[in-house]
């Protein structure tokens, strides 16, 4: 299917859905008084109105994410998706109407009046959409008031047979896709930086995505983010977000506005104490024993500008080193060049978010963003290298999060 196609058929998607939305509504009051069928139809229409005006405004004069301008998106979102759901079962509906009659059309015998009762929505049916339709409407607007900054702690434990025996029961704590630019204060963070100093790691990765698109985005939260604590030195890596491709740049003076910006947010790691690794390797030592941590610039598959130098990295590591962990945003990456590197035992990455919305039970996980990424959430194996993506302490876009909630990882390395 051509790419051009696609906003023709989500607009379809989206005019049906409303049509469909409101016939839901009508069914609900249909043996109301006509003053109240006619009350409900002018809110319906009123407040749908309000909602998609609310959020084009919201959409087209925010330049950056970090505004209350958000929340209005996040409620479109919000009734959008609750509409989708209600189209379902009321199309299948119609579709089962339209086939009963012209059945019937065709069925009943010439010059015989049959059953000149128009089949009618069923009122049952109408309801269970209009449930149905309620719970991704909550659910969003419960992801925007409360789950985006439910931050939750996940704990993987791995085993490798190359650990150095130093190493063994080694704490690494990673964080990724702060997105510190989408925050309205700067209490969440403050939230988050005790949660991971609780964790008393012995190694902290921040796996890219510091910031929306511009460097001051951060600045208000340095003093909060230097507070991380780690025993030996903190570690982080660009994220797509952080190169700010995503800006008009020829509105905003041009390239070299562009490199300044990139140049500020590489100093804000630095101000933070953090060690920003670019196509490079460190050596962390332990009882005498080595292991290596690389670093790439953002690379990713699905046309983002592939910064990184994997090679370079890899060039620069010790030899000495029988274990290596690489730093790397996008887990794309891993299928696209990671697996020419068997010696690389595992790869921490974020970018996904999970897409902030799914399901995420022990038993079943699903999130859109599944038939974007192979690998989106968790813990991921290839041979005798592993894969991690962390879905994100922060947001990007809808301001919420639903299913996939901020996450702080904690791995615990043992010796197998």
């Amino acid at each position: 299917m051509s790419r051009s196609v696609l906003p023709f058929i989500f607009l379809a998607l989206i005019v049906v859905g409303e049509w469909y939305g409101y016939q839901a509504v009508r069914a609900l009051v249909q043996h109301s008084t006509p003053g109240t069928r006619r009350l409900t139809t002018i809110l319906y229409w009123l407040f749908t109105l309000v909602v998609w005006g609310l959020g084009f405004w919201a959409m087209s004069t925010r330049r950056d994410h970090a505004s209350y301008k958000s929340y209005f998106g996040g409620l479109l979102l919000a009734m959008v998706a609750a509409k989708i759901v209600i189209l379902i079962p009321l199309l299948v509906e119609d579709i089962v109407r339209v086939g009963r009659w012209v059945y019937q059309s065709f069925s009943t015998p010439a010059g015989s009046t049959g059953d000149e009762k128009a089949i009618s929505r069923s009122e049952f049916l109408s309801k269970a959409a209009l449930l149905a339709g309620a719970v991704p409407f909550v659910a969003l607007l419960w992801g925007m008031v409360k789950g985006g900054t439910d931050y939750t702690v996940k704990r993987v434990s791995l085993r490798f047979p190359n650990l150095p025996a130093s190493f063994d029961g080694f704490k690494i704590v990673q964080i990724s896709d702060l997105h510190t630019g989408s925050f309205q204060s700067k209490e969440p963070l403050r939230k988050a930086v005790s949660l991971i100093n609780q964790q008393q790691a012995d190694l902290v990765f921040m796996t890219g995505d510091l910031v929306n698109n511009f460097a001051h985005e951060v600045e208000e939260h340095i003093d909060t983010l230097a507070g991380i604590q780690s025993k030996l030195p903190i570690f982080s890596v660009l994220g797509n977000h952080d190169y700010a491709d995503y800006v008009d740049w020829d509105t905003m003076g041009g390239a070299s506005a562009k490199s300044a910006n990139l140049a500020r947010i590489k100093q804000n790691h630095a101000k933070m104490g953090w060690n920003l690794l670019l196509d490079e390797a460190r050596t962390i030592e332990r009882g005498g024993e080595k292991i290596s941590i690389l670093g790439v610039q953002n690379w990713g598959a699905r046309g983002f500008t592939q910064y990184g130098q994997l090679h370079k990295a890899h060039a620069a590591a010790d030899t000495g080193a029988p274990f290596k962990i690489l730093l790397s945003h996008d887990p794309s990456h891993w299928d696209g060049q990671v697996h020419e590197y068997p010696d690389i035992d595992l790869t921490l990455s974020g970018h996904t978010h999970g897409m902030q919305f799914g399901v995420n039970l022990h038993w079943l996980k699903w999130s859109p963003v599944q038939y974007a990424y192979k690998q989106w959430a968790g813990l991921y194996q290839r041979g005798q290298q592993y894969l991690y993506v962390n879905t994100g302490l922060g947001f990007i876009g809808y301001p919420g999060r639903v299913g996939f909630l901020p996450e702080i990882t904690v791995f615990e390395l043992r010796r197998a």
